[in-house]
């Protein structure tokens, strides 16, 4: 790219305090809230990556980056239906890399693009207490659908959110989403999921959810959702998490199941909307229960959960292939365990250092996934390590910068015949935002 967003988008956040401040009294003169709620930040993430692949085909992938968001969430025009505007622009720079990147798009090379930027625009309405927003850079966090910030920016979607909390203690919620943009792409592509075929899949244009949580009494929320991607699965969740008061500390218990299955092509078998499995000819079919136990004492935190898939089809969610989330106990720095039959013990312990070293908080992770089925017939295992350290400074010039180090070994059984790789993995992260409005 020759243009950078950068410069303009530092030179749009200052220049938009002054200009905002004059449009005020307009706006105030005719009853709008548009500029007196709206709301504007600065994010810098700066990112080191390092993925040191054991086994299978491919470099290692080592990447350094700083990237660029900047939010603008505007308030509401007044009246029975009240309009805005949210923007969200952000810019990335490849400071170094060596090997099979992934933080960065390619070039016409084949290696890593100098600089990627990208700004989205969404509109949005609301009367009473239900908000519809429809555009682009739409970040939703569902149990069905929920983007990925794991990189130097985050995956965005486009299309419509709707939601409303016009009933107590219960938050209803529709959508559609038609594209999405990768962490590590400037453009917005079609929707399709995990399978063998990989980038052979055919996208499609339509995913579909409504739901809600309820808040039942002081120490319940229980959720509903249902999803579709055209093509490809239907699914249905279901989840509760629950606290109770357990002696000095407190038990959160987080229970989840998916019923996924197939739909249009995908059932139909059409090779190219297939997804990933052993025994099932490419169909969707996939059962996910999950049961996590947290116990939190003081600044310590202790949890043990298990996590079972049953069907003949990996777990089934939105993956575009440039780094997806899925709403699993199991998604950790690495992998996910959430192949077809797979078996998955999780045990973490948390510990915040308020008392010594105000800022610091460590967390480990350790999970043991068994008997998923592979391409040759048999079944195996597999594990992960997660260790990570962050720290916000407290006080003085640097207040608010964080600082985030995170180690993770995965050991699978599915590195040489199911797609899967050995790899140890470091990242560095450095954060700061600053508040425009």
């Amino acid at each position: 790219m020759k243009k950078t967003l950068i410069a303009s988008s530092i030179a749009a956040a200052v220049l938009a305090v002054p200009t905002l401040a004059m449009a005020q009294t307009q706006t105030q003169s005719n009853g709008f809230s548009f500029v007196d709620d709206a709301k504007a930040t600065l994010g810098l993430r700066n990112l080191y990556f390092n993925g040191d692949y054991r086994e299978g085909d491919g470099a290692d992938d080592k990447a350094w980056g700083q990237g660029f968001m900047l939010n603008f969430q505007s308030g509401y025009t007044q009246g029975p239906v009240g309009f805005g505007l949210d923007v969200f622009a952000r810019s990335g720079i490849r400071l170094d890399y060596q090997g099979s990147q992934s933080m960065f798009p390619e070039d016409d090379d084949g290696g890593a693009v100098p600089e990627f930027s990208q700004i989205d625009f969404a509109a949005k309405a609301k009367v009473s207490e239900t908000e519809l927003k429809v555009g682009r850079g739409l970040q939703p966090s569902l149990p069905v659908v929920t983007r990925n910030d794991g990189r130097l920016l985050p995956q965005t979607y486009s299309g419509a959110m709707l939601s409303s909390n016009e009933i107590d203690n219960l938050t209803l919620r529709l959508g559609q989403f038609d594209e999405a943009s990768g962490r590590n792409s400037t453009s917005h592509e079609g929707l399709f999921i995990t399978s063998d075929v990989g980038e052979a899949n055919q996208r499609v244009n339509k995913f579909q959810y409504a739901g809600g949580d309820a808040q039942l009494g002081d120490n319940l929320v229980a959720s509903y959702y249902f999803a579709k991607l055209k093509d490809y699965y239907k699914q249905h969740y279901l989840g509760a998490v629950h606290t109770l008061d357990l002696g000095a500390g407190q038990l959160i218990t987080d229970l989840r199941y998916f019923d996924s299955g197939s739909t249009g092509a995908n059932s139909s078998g059409e090779a190219e909307y297939s997804a990933r499995g052993v025994h099932n000819d490419g169909e969707v079919d996939n059962r996910a229960m999950s049961a996590m136990f947290t116990y939190k004492l003081s600044n310590h935190g202790l949890g043990l959960g298990y996590q079972k898939m049953s069907g003949d089809s990996d777990f089934a969610y939105l993956n575009n292939g440039g780094g997806a989330t899925a709403y699993l106990i199991t998604d950790s720095q690495i992998n996910k365990f959430e192949r077809a039959g797979e078996k998955t013990w999780v045990g973490e312990y948390s510990y915040n250092f308020a008392d010594v070293v105000p800022g610091l908080k460590f967390a480990a992770k350790y999970l043991r996934g068994s008997d998923f089925d592979t391409r040759a017939g048999e079944r195996d295992s597999e594990w992960e390590r997660n260790l990570r350290l962050d720290y916000t400074v407290q006080q003085g010039v640097l207040k608010d910068l964080g600082v985030s180090l995170r180690h993770a070994s995965l050991r699978s059984g599915a590195a040489d015949n199911n797609g899967g790789r050995d790899q140890d993995q470091v990242r560095v992260y450095l954060t700061y935002n600053f508040v425009l409005l």
